[in-house]
């Protein structure tokens, strides 16, 4: 049985940050593949749930001179279907595309995946092995420094996962 808790749908990043500092044990709500498990198994019981549905910045995918970014909030079928992803990083993309099934692949996100470092997740290992840096509201975080041991991460009480990072590789220097 689901225990009580306060529900909020924030407009902008700035709300985000304001619900979760003025929460008790507030929790951020991505895709909720694993939040929504955890809260049925009493094993989380927040105060506040912030859903992060319809926050902008933190959807979608971006590429620079060096790297391409994609936004916490941005769902695996979007990963698996970017033509960005598939012509500078083919294996995330096929991964993003075996992730679950197509509600999953559709609902879940990103940085949801990262944020539990939940074993059966598919991104951790991905992330470390292509040297991914995750971007948070407070700080930036190497993926090798990032994961910690099995549901557990660097992150801090209150922290979002706002990005992560992909570096290109200069492949002519091997």
């Amino acid at each position: 049985m689901l225990s009580e808790f306060n529900y909020h749908r924030p407009a902008s990043l700035n709300d985000v940050i304001k619900l979760m500092n003025s929460s008790v044990d507030g929790q951020f709500l991505a895709g909720g593949q694993t939040m929504l498990p955890l809260m049925k198994h009493n094993l989380a019981a927040p105060s506040d749930i912030i859903d992060l549905a319809s926050i902008k910045e933190l959807k979608g995918i971006l590429v620079s001179d060096d790297s391409i970014t994609i936004g916490a909030m941005t769902s695996h079928a979007t990963v698996a279907r970017s033509k960005i992803v598939k012509k500078n990083f083919l294996a995330l993309a096929e991964l993003a595309s075996t992730i679950g099934d197509p509600h999953i692949r559709n609902k879940g996100t990103i940085g949801g995946s990262i944020a539990y470092n939940d074993p059966s997740a598919d991104y951790p290992a991905a992330l470390v092995g292509l040297g991914a840096t995750i971007h948070t509201n407070k700080r930036v975080i190497a993926a090798d420094e990032f994961f910690v041991d099995i549901f557990q991460t660097a992150l801090e009480e209150g922290e979002l996962i706002i990005r992560i990072s992909f570096p290109f590789v200069d492949c002519t220097a091997y």
